[in-house]
């Protein structure tokens, strides 16, 4: 599946990145992620929903012992972030004395992430890393310790691999940018 374009609701959308360079790039990021953490357990905490993809792919290349658990925000409304973040699923886990990765699909202010970054390490982990497939550091307005970034990307809205446009678009192995 990789049309040349596609439609979702009233926006156009054109193919931007393959399904062959997100998996170069999450093998990359594994592969750091396995050298850093050699010899620990890890916990992997998912930023739903548009992370599904890119932690299933990303655990996939991981051969650490590890657990996975996840959380969901939400701060987006339509193509744009709406600055307000909205806790909507809590994190179970304790976390406490724990090496925690915060997966997360794509990081563009770093409002959802600085909120997440302050809430879980104040629950003081052993260390407390970001693995983001895509990070837009054109649009960053917060200071963040990206340890593990897949692909740094303009400032253009995207689609597929997990994300989404208004709840339409996640299934897409390859990733689309708006016309």
């Amino acid at each position: 599946m990789n049309p040349d374009h596609i439609t979702l609701h009233d926006k156009e959308f054109k193919p931007y990145l393959s399904a062959r360079e997100l998996t170069a790039a999450i093998a990359e990021v594994a592969g750091r992620i396995n050298q850093d953490y050699a010899g620990r357990q890890l916990l992997f905490v998912v930023v739903l929903n548009g992370s599904f993809m890119f932690a299933a792919d990303l655990l996939k290349h991981i051969s650490l012992p590890c657990e996975v658990c996840f959380i969901r925000v939400a701060s987006y409304q339509g193509t744009s972030s709406t600055g307000e973040i909205q806790e909507v699923l809590g994190l179970t886990e304790e976390l406490q004395g724990r090496h925690v990765v915060l997966v997360e699909d794509i990081v563009d202010t770093g409002h959802t992430m600085r909120m997440l970054l302050d809430t879980l390490g104040a629950q003081q982990p052993a260390s407390l890393e970001v693995a983001t497939l895509f990070l837009k550091p054109e649009c960053l307005l917060h200071e963040l310790p990206l340890r593990y970034v897949g692909l740094p990307i303009p400032n253009d809205f995207i689609v597929g691999y997990g994300l989404d446009f208004d709840g339409l678009g996640r299934n897409y192995p390859d990733v689309y940018q708006a016309v």
